[in-house]
């Protein structure tokens, strides 16, 4: 009897000890949970093209900040409203990263209770009802031009142990979460969705390149000149204005500096006043200016002159092209920050994204020349293009266009005159017609924006008459 009280008492204890285990052990996925495994997280969204929205949300633990990037088919082009609507040229981009959701397959669930999801990273960025600032994913979301939701995802943390890019992925509002082959680049950087060509100018079409040496007294308004170089092409090297003999023009800084014209890239953008930038798109007739519109002028670091010479604090480099087109690029002030404050001039995002379209760290600021708010700095530019007519000089018309009207053997010696003079004269025509129309083109997108490049950039560009003329 003794035997088998104690018997029964082990088996008792034993379900005891069971029981605390399976209370004690963490949420196991039940067997209905595999009941959707290989399935499609969205599907109904089948066409990536139906795709005329993106919106990722950004979430930095260490500031608490959050960071929204858009990018939304507006009118007849693609724009990014998180960033003043600046054009989103990379078009294509969206519908791969479409395409790249609508292949997403739940393979495996790792969890159904809310607990788990700090430690999978998959917690809303956007849930307030969540006290921790841990375990944020990013989350993103794609609807169709009549606002309907095709996709709307939170990407965790990378999956351990697993090969390739698998990810705890789970649906917003539900508390299950999947780990999941997830390889779509859901790029929230600025620069990945802009035409990186800034100037659109291909270096071996650069004839003459003039670096204006020279800052502004901010107070008085007066021009500290301290030089102006003037760099020609030849053939085949490029010389200097004013060099001594036996001084030459450094190949490998020369070519280094074309080379960063040519790559020219922007980290971040600022919308200039409706009024300036309609005025600066035809600026033959002159710069109409407001009193808003100096001050936002001055706050970025350009000036007018005395005699009305708009002037930037950092001095201005001009490029001329084989087409005739000239680029004025003029340097404003020191921007600092980072993140979304570069990129888009949003203060206390507290985000960084990173570095900037050159590989280089990117900081941002605020308007004029505050206090740094971050690492790196970049700068304000402003760019406006011209046509130089006079660098094509037009040839003689013809005396009269009566050959057009006769057969080649019909013509006189003077209806061959005509037609020689006549093919030259349609090919100066249109050469300054393509040159006008590039310049026309170019400034009207110029005029909508300052631009914010790089330090490195600015380094690159703004040279010295020592760091390009070398004694032979």
């Amino acid at each position: 009897m003794n035997e088998t009280r104690k018997t029964l008492a082990f088996v008792t204890a034993a379900a005891v000890v069971t029981v605390a285990a399976f209370l004690a052990a963490p949420a196991d996925p039940t067997p209905e949970a595999f009941n959707d495994r290989g399935e499609a997280f969205f599907p109904d969204f089948v066409d990536p093209n139906d795709a005329v929205s993106l919106e990722v949300i950004d979430f930095d633990e260490a500031t608490g900040g959050i960071s929204a990037f858009s990018v939304v088919f507006k009118g007849t082009r693609w724009r990014i409203p998180s960033h003043h609507n600046y054009p989103a040229d990379d078009k294509d981009r969206l519908a791969r990263t479409a395409a790249g959701l609508i292949e997403v397959r739940k393979d495996d669930v790792v969890a159904e209770i809310a607990a788990d999801h700090e430690a999978l990273g998959v917690v809303d960025p956007l849930d307030e009802s969540v006290a921790s600032l841990s375990g944020r994913g990013k989350r993103v979301t794609i609807k169709d031009g009549n606002d309907n939701l095709l996709a709307d995802l939170i990407v965790g943390r990378t999956v351990p142990g697993r090969e390739g890019q698998y990810r705890y992925l789970r649906v917003p509002g539900q508390k299950r979460t999947y780990a999941a082959r997830f390889d779509v680049d859901v790029s929230s950087r600025f620069g990945d969705w802009i035409d990186k060509d800034l100037l659109e100018v291909d270096q071996a079409r650069i004839e003459q390149v003039i670096l204006k040496d020279y800052s502004i007294d901010e107070g008085t308004r007066m021009l500290n000149q301290r030089d102006t170089i003037i760099l020609s092409k030849g053939d085949p090297d490029w010389t200097a204005n004013r060099m001594r003999p036996g001084q030459k023009v450094d190949t490998v800084k020369m070519e280094d500096l074309l080379k960063a014209l040519d790559e020219l890239t922007i980290v971040g953008v600022r919308p200039k006043p409706a009024g300036l930038s309609r005025s600066l798109e035809d600026n033959d007739e002159g710069i109409s200016i407001t009193r808003s519109d100096l001050a936002s002028l001055q706050q970025k670091g350009y000036y007018f002159t005395g005699d009305g010479q708009l002037v930037s604090n950092e001095g201005e480099t001009q490029v001329r092209t084989a087409d005739g087109v000239t680029y004025t690029l003029r340097f404003g002030e020191i921007v600092y920050g980072a993140g979304d404050e570069v990129t888009a001039g949003l203060s206390g995002s507290g985000v960084s994204s990173g570095t900037g379209g050159d590989g280089s760290a990117v900081g941002d600021g605020g308007f004029g020349s505050g206090s740094p708010a971050g690492p790196g700095e970049n700068r304000y530019l402003f760019i406006t293009t011209g046509f130089d007519a006079g660098l094509f000089p037009e040839p003689s018309r013809p005396a009269d266009l009566g050959f057009q009207a006769r057969a080649d053997s019909l013509w006189t010696d003077a209806d061959r005159t005509n037609a020689d003079l006549h093919e030259k004269h349609e090919t100066w025509r249109q050469r300054v017609d393509t040159g006008r129309r590039i310049s026309a083109d170019l400034n009207a997108r110029f005029a909508q924006w300052y631009y914010v490049i790089s330090a490195k950039s600015f380094d690159r560009i703004r040279l010295r008459r020592a760091d390009l003329v070398t004694s032979e």
